[in-house]
């Protein structure tokens, strides 16, 4: 038996290729959209991808599914393996070549290896696990795929139908339901391999663990999820301090049930001259995709910095609206990379870049400030705006600061007094230099960003106080 697994650090999301060297099939589980790697991984272990199968219809990426599974006129097409449970709002709307339903309790064969579902709703009604074992070496499995369903240290989010789509009371129920998953779970044996849909930095759970994979035994001693007996305790804490919903879940849902437009039918983006530059800001979004210092010292007024680092598509998934054309500044090396990224969260139409020669001309700044400056300012009537999570900001703000997450900005503009002096704070630096620029992109003009952010302000000894307690040291 081969299993390999696949880690997207940008989105924290996490697929498997498991292949049986026998018979040469191999099975992706959750795969991404880009499904170049899992055909590379195949080839290089001699196999291929026959199945795909999802543990669920997903909110977050663009699934690889449709990639695998329905090519026009390709007879190198993978079985599309899809779970029936959880009612017709959480079928699939595309047609695969051969499409294999999936209740509660199924079986199917990849070569040697024995694949059963197990329907667990909650993070979604359609949920399912797969636990898998390779018949030659053992007539027990070996390890289960959790999905969304369970994490290492966590469990998936139930509340997303509602945060994210807008099905009132849908978090309640998913709770409830997970509750229940969750007791199916913690019968099975000890012994049990983990291996989860996220790890950490995944907005489908509040407390995921960096560790990849874990057992079943270690998850009911160690995870607090498992730890609960009363539904209604479970149902309370499950609900409680899960992360801002991103907006683009929203459209990943409807996305990956209709399927998504193949990758080969996109155009790739053209490397335009910055005389149209202007034009493009008129008809579209640009987003200036050069490091912090770069932009700041000179960018064209209504661009969006969003810099080219880890999260990037996080970053744009809350930001960049998914109708406007989408123009990038960067270097064209980092081009086809940026673009992938986009395309991974449903962002397609990104029809041109300007190289960062072509956008020397122009003169905006964005303005920087050190924290004994800020001290100054702060006597001076202005005004400190926490673009962090709420959860990081009950933890430890600056006594008086505003809080508003960056990613919700545009829906709150009007609450921020555009006649005072706004200085932008996240923890070290990266979402207040997104945060800053898009305040400047609608017209604030008094906006400056704090240098180092939380991290230097605390490192200065500065005070601090929680949403619940007194300023603090």
């Amino acid at each position: 038996m081969i299993l390999e697994t696949f880690v997207d650090p940008a989105l924290a999301q996490v697929s498997y290729l498991i292949g049986c060297q026998q018979t040469g099939e191999a099975l992706v589980i959750d795969p991404a959209r880009d499904v170049t790697p899992y055909q590379e991984a195949a080839a290089r272990h001699g196999l291929k991808i026959t199945q795909a199968a999802e543990t669920h219809i997903h909110a977050d990426y663009v699934s690889g599914l449709r990639e695998l599974c329905a090519q026009p006129d390709s007879e190198n097409n993978a079985r599309m393996i899809f779970s029936a449970e959880g009612g017709t709002d959480w079928q699939y709307a595309f047609k695969a070549g051969d499409m294999q339903p999936l209740h509660d309790g199924d079986t199917w064969m990849v070569g040697s290896i024995q694949m059963q579902a197990v329907h667990t709703p909650g993070h979604t009604p359609e949920h399912m696990v797969f636990l898998f074992t390779d018949t030659l070496a053992a007539d027990r499995p070996m390890g289960i795929f959790t999905g969304d369903c369970l994490f290492v240290g966590d469990v998936g989010r139930p509340d997303l139908l509602e945060t994210a789509v807008g099905i009132a009371g849908a978090g309640s129920k998913g709770a409830a339901e997970q509750f229940e998953s969750l007791q199916k779970l913690k019968q099975m044996p000890d012994y049990l391999l983990v291996f989860p849909g996220h790890s950490a930095g995944s907005a489908c759970g509040k407390s995921l663990s960096a560790v990849l994979s874990s057992s079943l035994g270690y998850e009911k001693l160690s995870n607090l999820a498992l730890q609960f007996d009363d539904a209604i305790a479970f149902s309370d804490w499950l609900l409680s301090g899960q992360p801002e919903t991103p907006t683009y879940f929203a459209v990943m849902k409807r996305v990956n049930r209709e399927g998504a437009p193949l990758l080969e039918s996109l155009s790739e983006p053209e490397q335009l001259e910055g005389f149209i530059l202007r034009d493009a800001l008129a008809e579209g979004q640009v987003i200036d995709a050069r490091a912090a210092d770069e932009f700041n010292e000179a960018h064209i007024a209504g661009s969006l910095n969003i810099p080219a680092a880890q999260r990037f598509p996080v970053y744009a998934g809350w930001l960049v609206d998914y109708v406007r054309p989408i123009y990038l500044i960067c270097d064209p090396g980092v081009v086809r990379s940026l673009t992938r990224h986009l395309r991974s969260i449903g962002l397609d139409n990104v029809v041109g870049y300007f190289s960062p020669p072509e956008v020397e001309e122009y003169d905006q700044i964005l303005p920087t400030i050190t924290i004994p400056e800020v001290q100054d300012l702060l006597e001076g009537g202005a005004l400190i705006v926490d673009v962090r999570a709420k959860s990081e900001y009950d933890e430890a703000h600056i006594p008086g600061a505003l809080h508003t997450f960056y990613g919700t900005l545009p829906t709150q503009l009007e609450m921020l007094p555009a006649d005072h002096t706004l200085l932008i704070t996240c923890a070290s630096g990266i979402r207040g230099q997104i945060a800053t620029s898009l305040l400047q992109q609608h017209g604030f003009e008094n906006v400056l960003l704090i240098d180092g952010g939380m991290d230097a302000w605390q490192a200065s000894g500065l005070p601090v106080r929680s949403s619940d307690q007194a300023a603090v040291q």
